[in-house]
């Protein structure tokens, strides 16, 4: 019997579950599926995320935990909490594949942020419009201007100024 990941997620075992999307880290050794669309969809450029992704912004689909569920790889999972520095799965907290490092989501306590690039979508231009993001946040961390017609956030969405 596999692994279950957590009560808040679907079960690898739910035969009602039909999966939408599937995602993977790099080696392939963690794989997961949702079965949803995705809630919203954003651009991050605050600091923590240009630091812990090597990159001047993070792409994130979000998803509600129960329409996401880990098939493969479970025992491959690496936590980390940035806010506590710790290694553990205190949430929210990033998650990682251990074998070949990639950032597999950001676990929230309800959401899970997917990072679009793992899902085998058949390419870019396939990429579905659910996915693509909907506006910046914390624009102002920002290490590069994005000229696009996406509304920029000072922080959080709805939760903060917007950047003009």
């Amino acid at each position: 019997m596999k692994k279950e990941f957590g009560s808040n997620y679907a079960s690898i075992s739910d035969s009602n579950f039909k999966a939408k999307y599937r995602a993977s880290c790099y080696c392939n050794a963690v794989q997961y599926e949702v079965c949803s669309d995705p809630v919203d969809a954003k651009i991050c450029h605050c600091l923590a995320c240009q630091k812990l992704h090597g990159a001047p912004m993070q792409w994130a689909a979000i998803f509600h935990k129960h329409d996401v569920r880990i098939t493969e790889g479970i025992d491959h999972l690496n936590f980390y909490n940035n806010e506590l520095n710790k290694y553990e799965r205190i949430l929210p907290c990033k998650v990682s594949c251990a074998l070949c490092g990639t950032l597999i989501a950001d676990e929230g306590r309800k959401m899970w942020l997917a990072f679009p690039s793992l899902f085998n979508f058949g390419g870019v231009s396939k990429v579905p419009t659910k996915f693509k993001p909907m506006c910046h946040i914390f624009y102002g961390m920002r290490v590069m201007d994005i000229n696009d017609d996406l509304p920029k956030w000072f922080g959080h969405k709805n939760q903060s100024p917007k950047f003009d």
